[in-house]
């Protein structure tokens, strides 16, 4: 592709790619459009493969001006994938596996008929939805920073400008610098890393600064247990991250951004770097852009994966080439940042929102929401839920609708216990919660945080206390250890939550507990500390009975804790077929006593009921799960 050196040649552009894009979606050029779902979890599931049968099977039937087929971003319903999309029927195959593609072929693009048995089954009426917005996991969703995901080739820019890439920035090197801060802040745009402090104002402290050189860093590192909505973003449309970047480079007075990425995201670095280098070849990242005196060039550097470079302080020591630990503030690094300059920090989310605004104007965006919270907010949902995914919901959205309308509820008719949110910065909300509207403030009062959109729901057969020593287990590895209270505090709760799920804990280890949760949180110069207490307090608050049961009962209510629980097999209901004690692998399963009776009441015919010793047991399930008697073997 030529440069583009003026803003009327960029608005060709993007109007030629916009009319391209539109004639594949809804069939004007005569051909049919295959998609492919490109993100990571597709990926490993062979979706590439799929993609490339595709391709063969296109040249290999002389179908090329009949059809093509590209790949795009994550669809969001990763429980459901790999996926296929085909235009302009707007047809959603799910669940397609290599060998499905010759019948894609035959039947859908040649033969013009829909493959109804890769379509998504309602699991309430059991009908065949063929339209990915008819869809209840997608009916509730509003594609923000999601913008273009699912649709365009994150590798072919010009997708991008027909998705309207650059029409934000267009429109914002027609504004002064104050005049772009004063549209976020009327936007209501709140930072969605977690802290939710207003992305306006933040550049405004920048803007202010007086300093030879500045710059933007993206917040890449996303390190909470289950979350990848950053990632996602990076994959599906890594140039509306890049042009939200070059807005709030030119609204602070930077000339250079940096991408802080973890290096266990390669595919969404792969996609970044493709994009950058594309964006410099056509002149839309370097000097004198779109011949105006701005210029804005972006940089990559990849994370170790530590927990603590989410913090701004340590991201922007890592990037220095230092430990990864965070600093004291003020001076906050708007201020005094990147190598002592004035230097603002957005994570990926938010910068796709920015690009969003300054094309669709702050009105449109400040209309969704609530009157804290504008805007959507993207949700890692996963745990025990039916549809695991990726999901983008306006601010106000209940934990209600997330979790039973687009989440389709708890598996296998379970109870919902509780949604820990943020992360293990996060606590954990209940079923009293449930009617609770998500935004920044509510959630807080409630107990937990936004975070980053990390939503692990859990139902009956999830421990609290463990879920709370998991969450403190990961603090303790990730804590840099910079200061005494994270460092050691940290340790000792989750020591005393070893003592209380190993059944010897005693009653003043909660008051312990939580006298150390408090210190730590009221002490610890960052975030990671700070926060680090949150799903120990609010599990208490929530569940004191399974915190009770442990110190006084020596009980796991929920038979998580291995310590205080044991398999056990009903002699009533053992019809003695052996397949327990086969796989059991430490051999403690052996025939008992004879004479036991098969739930009819006749005796068994010459079999024996089988026995598990306590003492050899591992405790490692196989046995249930091997079982030919239904629920013959219990936990208690």
């Amino acid at each position: 592709m030529a440069k583009i050196k003026s803003e009327k040649e960029l608005a060709e552009k993007i109007e030629h790619c916009g009319s391209c894009l539109e004639a594949k979606f809804n069939g004007k050029d005569g051909k049919k459009h295959l998609v492919v779902c490109g993100g990571t979890g597709c990926i490993s599931s062979h979706s590439d493969e799929i993609l490339k049968r595709l391709e063969e099977l296109i040249k290999e039937k002389g179908l090329e001006d009949k059809a093509t087929v590209n790949r795009v971003g994550c669809f969001g319903f990763c429980s459901q994938g790999p996926f296929v999309k085909v235009f302009p029927e707007d047809r959603l195959y799910r669940a397609v596996k290599v060998t499905d593609v010759e019948r894609i072929i035959e039947e859908d693009v040649i033969g013009g008929k829909c493959i109804e048995d890769l379509l998504y089954v309602d699991p309430v009426t059991h009908e065949k939805v063929e339209k990915q917005d008819d869809i209840n996991f997608y009916k509730k969703q509003k594609r923000v920073a999601l913008n273009g995901c699912s649709m365009i080739n994150p590798e072919e820019i010009e997708e991008a400008f027909g998705f309207g890439a650059f029409k934000g920035l267009m429109r914002a090197l027609h504004m002064t610098p104050a005049e772009v801060c004063d549209e976020m802040l009327k936007s209501g745009l709140r930072g969605r890393g977690g802290a939710g402090f207003p992305t306006g104002k933040k550049w405004q402290f920048a803007l202010a600064s007086q300093s030879d050189q500045k710059y933007v860093i993206c917040n890449g590192d996303e390190g909470d247990p289950g979350a990848f909505m950053d990632r996602s973003i990076l994959e599906g449309n890594p140039v509306g991250v890049i042009e939200g970047m070059m807005i709030a480079g030119y609204a602070i007075g930077a000339q250079n951004g940096y991408f802080y990425v973890r290096a266990e995201y390669p595919i969404a670095v792969s996609r970044l770097r493709i994009a950058i280098a594309k964006l410099e070849e056509v002149g839309l990242l370097g000097d004198n852009i779109l011949g105006t005196n701005f210029s804005f060039r972006c940089h990559i550097r990849l994370g170790a994966g530590a927990f603590v470079c989410g913090e701004e302080t340590a991201l922007i020591n890592s990037i220095q080439g230092q430990r990864g630990m965070p600093r004291p503030r003020p001076p906050f690094p708007a201020v005094k940042g990147l190598w002592n300059h004035p230097s603002v920090v957005n994570n990926v989310e938010t910068l796709a929102d920015v690009a969003w605004i300054m094309r669709e104007g702050a009105d449109k965006f400040a209309s969704i929401g609530t009157e804290g919270s504008k805007g959507t907010k993207v949700f890692a949902l996963g745990g025990k839920v039916n549809n695991v995914g990726l999901v983008e919901v306006p601010m106000g959205t209940t934990l209600q609708e997330l979790i039973f309308d687009i989440g389709g509820g708890i598996p296998g008719g379970k109870k919902f216990k509780a949604i820990q949110t943020g992360g293990p910065s996060g606590g954990c909300l209940t079923e009293k919660d449930l009617d609770t509207p998500i935004d920044f403030d509510t959630l807080k009062a409630r107990g937990s945080m936004m975070g980053s959109g990390g939503a692990i729901v859990m139902d009956e057969d999830n421990c609290m206390v463990d879920v709370a020593k998991f969450y403190m287990e990961f603090i303790c590895d990730e804590s840099c250890g910079k200061c005494s209270p994270c460092r050691i505090g940290t340790r000792r709760m989750l020591e005393i939550l070893n003592k209380i799920t190993s059944g010897k804990g005693e009653p003043q280890d909660i008051k312990d507990l939580e006298e150390l949760a408090n210190i730590t949180q009221t002490n610890s110069l960052c975030a990671l500390g700070q926060t680090a207490a949150n799903p120990i307090l609010s599990t208490m608050r929530a569940f004191p009975e399974e915190y009770k049961a442990h110190v006084e009962e020596h009980k796991c209510p929920a038979h998580v804790c291995k310590s205080m629980m044991e398999y056990y097999i009903q002699p009533e209901l053992c019809i003695g077929c052996g397949l327990c004690a086969k796989n059991c692998p430490v051999g403690a399963i052996a025939p008992g006593t004879i004479g036991a009776k098969m739930p009819n009441g006749n005796p068994f015919p010459g079999k024996f009921v089988h026995v598990i010793d306590p003492k050899k047991c591992i405790k490692c399930g196989a046995c249930m799960a091997g079982c030919k008697a239904r629920h013959a073997i219990i936990k208690r």
